[in-house]
């Protein structure tokens, strides 16, 4: 049986929140007790921080309890920083790291890491990724799927991503802002629908620019069960056949990249994972739970056993065999 590995789990490592609590202002940021709970602040926004996100023991017991043997730990949004100069970028991509690694070798067999980038400036991204890569091992890379607006296909981040193709390592994209303003203010729409579809037009981006032509052996993971991608993929077809603009850089259908990328189980919807199965395949599927964040699926392995005429051989494939093939 394969071991059930989440690919989409979030930390706000110690070593970040000691830099914050010392120095708010070069961060950008505040650690604030509020009542009994402790929240990390940035302007209107604060994030309640679950003991999973810190304490590596917290967070092996939570998968425990959710009933995962592995999880591949990223930096969540509040730590990306990408809006901090160049310098502090950097100075808290190194504490995210170092806290991540720290986690990581408290619980060997059961965390691996990703590491976060100072995207904002990509020669000091690249220098990161090495280092992460020969100091502490690690197989994958996060980055959110835009930087401070700037979508990942741009020409100014391609050096990166050839970069993390050139290691062999394989590349996280997670939402952090609404690209798409309109509409999102009320409801927490900004993370209903802004997430997701900010996955989507990051995607598009990356086909329709070439990007993944020009970097043909990189791997991919989408977050939230991909956005919309699956469920529009064949309306981008259409449009390719049809309109000019679609055919600039590429020369084949978009939906012969879509197993260029895999994607999490994180539908919150049976039916919908079923048809992320059929039309991507199980081996491009992985488990993502987006713990401990409060939009994450707190029984993932119950919520797979939900899903309609899923088989063994593709249970398989989900609870791990496809991350492994990630993971190398």
């Amino acid at each position: 049986m394969a071991q059930r590995i989440d690919l989409h789990s979030h930390v706000i490592p110690r070593p970040f929140l000691d830099a914050i609590e010392a120095d708010p202002a070069r961060f950008q940021a505040t650690v604030e007790q509020r009542g009994e709970r402790r929240f990390i602040v940035r302007g209107s926004h604060a994030v309640p921080l679950d003991v999973a996100f810190h304490d590596a023991d917290a967070k092996v017991e939570k998968m425990d309890r959710l009933g995962l043997d592995v999880s591949v730990i990223s930096a969540g949004p509040p730590a990306y920083c990408y809006w901090l100069p160049a310098e502090a970028g950097l100075a808290a991509a190194q504490l995210v790291n170092e806290g991540i690694a720290q986690m990581v070798a408290s619980h060997p067999t059961r965390l691996q890491g990703m590491a976060t980038l100072p995207m904002q400036d990509p020669d000091a991204a690249i220098a990161e990724l090495e280092r992460t890569k020969k100091e502490y091992g690690f197989r994958m890379v996060e980055t959110g799927t835009s930087i401070e607006g700037e979508l990942l296909a741009s020409m100014k981040f391609r050096p990166v991503l050839r970069t993390i193709e050139q290691l062999g390592m394989s590349l996280f994209t997670h939402p952090y802002q609404c690209v798409a303003k309109g509409g999102m203010d009320d409801y927490y729409l900004r993370n209903f629908i802004g997430y997701p579809l900010d996955t989507t037009i990051m995607v598009a981006h990356l086909i329709f620019s070439g990007a993944l032509d020009d970097c043909p052996g990189l791997k991919i993971v989408l977050p939230h069960a991909g956005g919309f991608v699956p469920y529009q993929i064949g309306r981008f077809d259409h449009g390719f056949e049809v309109r000019a603009e679609a055919q600039q850089h590429i020369a084949k259908l978009p939906t012969e990249y879509r197993r260029r990328f895999w994607y999490d189980s994180l539908a919150h919807l049976p039916q919908s994972v079923r048809h992320l199965i059929d039309t991507m395949g199980a081996d491009r599927v992985v488990i993502g739970t987006d713990c401990p964040f409060d939009m994450a699926d707190f029984d993932p392995i119950a919520s797979l056993e939900q899903v309609p005429r899923l088989s063994d051989e593709e249970r398989e494939w989900i609870h791990g065999r496809s991350a492994m093939a990630l993971l190398g």
